[in-house]
């Protein structure tokens, strides 16, 4: 597999170290942002393969990141969201504006490749 540049959007700082050693360890290249505006600038400086992001962020929630890409960048780059706010409707809603897939927190890191891999190939 190619190697992947993948937008990493989480404000838990454990979880995202987590995520990028899992993920980097797959061969993907992670670029890391704590917050929904700082996502938004890798996404338009990097124009990543794949985005991850929450959806519960400071400053710019992960609902206006996927409405950003799909709307004002007009790219389908692969989303996948994730929330501990187990809330059908944030779900629904990332969904409607485009998100590709969605897990709950907490998830396993294992699946997460799983999925992130699917979407990459």
């Amino acid at each position: 597999m190619n190697k992947c540049k993948i937008v990493l959007a989480e404000d838990n700082s454990t979880l995202s170290l987590l995520l990028k050693f899992r993920l980097e360890r797959e061969g993907h290249e992670l670029l890391m942002a704590k917050d929904g505006k700082m996502a938004i600038e890798l996404i338009e400086n990097h124009s990543p393969d794949l985005i991850l992001t929450d959806i519960m962020m400071p400053f710019i929630s992960g609902l206006e990141v996927i409405s950003h890409v799909r709307n004002k960048l007009e790219t389908q780059v692969p989303i996948i969201v994730f929330s501990s706010a187990g809330q059908e409707e944030m779900v629904l809603k990332a969904f409607s504006l485009g998100a590709n897939d969605f897990m709950g927190k907490p998830f396993s890191p294992n699946e997460l490749v799983i999925r992130v891999n699917r979407l990459l190939a």
